[in-house]
């Protein structure tokens, strides 16, 4: 991937982008998609989850796009020996009992993050089989007026990076229709394990 196509985001080290690209290289992955270079913060999500190995690829793969990927865990998590190490591997404290609640509170670090911010937020919640996803992912980026970014494993092809990224609409039937779309093709490390792309507000 050219330099001409980093982003103007929050950013990994560079030991970590050079790591990245080493391991796609000896283990025979590409990267697929670009995130556009004016893009500096967003909803990403990633399917689909079927193993554990999921989230060192999605790691290598965010690295490998020069991209900082965080994400959000329990306040007390962070109080703890580890916090330290949490916070350095992406971890953003939250009070999920706050009065904005945690779509609330996410959807105001979006906003708020000095240099930008890329979220990573889970839609299957589980690398078992759900009949649903949850909505969470839609709802923050619907309120911080973010994008959401399609992340995506295809364990068959061996590729992982970006299938798309839209601004959704508040037509969550339409905007789950384009995701799907995108997701269609895409065959997990166990797939018969693959969620049902559909969240409970569809019907």
């Amino acid at each position: 991937m050219s330099s001409s196509s980093v982003h103007r985001g929050p950013k990994p080290p560079n030991l970590l982008h050079r790591a990245g690209k080493l391991y796609m290289r000896r283990l025979g992955w590409r990267v697929i998609g670009e995130v556009p270079r004016e893009l500096d913060r967003a909803v990403f999500i990633a399917a689909p989850h079927t193993s554990n190995w999921d989230l060192v690829n999605m790691l290598t793969v965010s690295w490998v796009l020069q991209v900082k990927m965080s994400w959000l865990g329990k306040d007390s998590l962070f109080t703890a020996p580890g916090g330290v190490l949490l916070k350095l591997l992406g971890g953003l404290p939250v009070d999920r009992s706050g009065p904005h609640g945690l779509v609330g509170e996410a959807a105001r670090l979006l906003r708020e993050a000095k240099g930008g911010l890329w979220l990573a937020v889970p839609p299957s919640g589980t690398r078992g089989f759900k009949d649903h996803w949850r909505s969470g992912f839609y709802h923050i980026a619907r309120e911080a007026n973010v994008p959401i970014l399609c992340g995506f494993i295809d364990y068959e092809k061996k590729e992982m990076g970006i299938l798309d990224h839209f601004v959704p609409t508040g037509d969550v039937k339409a905007d789950m229709d384009r995701i799907r779309k995108a997701y269609e093709p895409v065959k997990g490390k166990f797939n018969d394990l693959k969620s049902v792309i559909r969240l409970k507000e569809e019907g």
